[in-house]
């Protein structure tokens, strides 16, 4: 499912015009990206958590140049679902 798609999805649920709900989804990952940016997950009860999760520093391959490389500590966004919703993902999905 894409975006637009989301977007349509919500309008058709809600009645609310496409413009307004585009805006909406707009401002929520635009304050999930900025929240995580400043360090700080984000929870959303029964949905899941967008967390910051640290890489430790680690050697890596060049494969092509048979080459090592250190590949520094660096931090990557996580998506973990709540249990509920893993749950009804496990027993609907056909």
């Amino acid at each position: 499912m894409t975006k637009a798609e989301i977007v349509a999805e919500i309008a058709n649920k809600t009645g609310i015009e496409k413009v307004a709900v585009q805006a909406t989804v707009e401002a929520f990952m635009d304050t999930v990206k900025a929240s995580m940016i400043a360090g700080e997950n984000v929870y959303l009860r029964g949905f899941g958590s967008f967390t910051i999760k640290k890489r430790a520093k680690k050697t890596g391959r060049n494969i092509s140049k048979n080459t090592t490389i250190i590949i520094p500590a660096h931090y990557i966004p996580a998506f973990k679902p709540a249990k509920s919703f893993m749950n009804e993902v496990k027993t609907k999905v056909k």
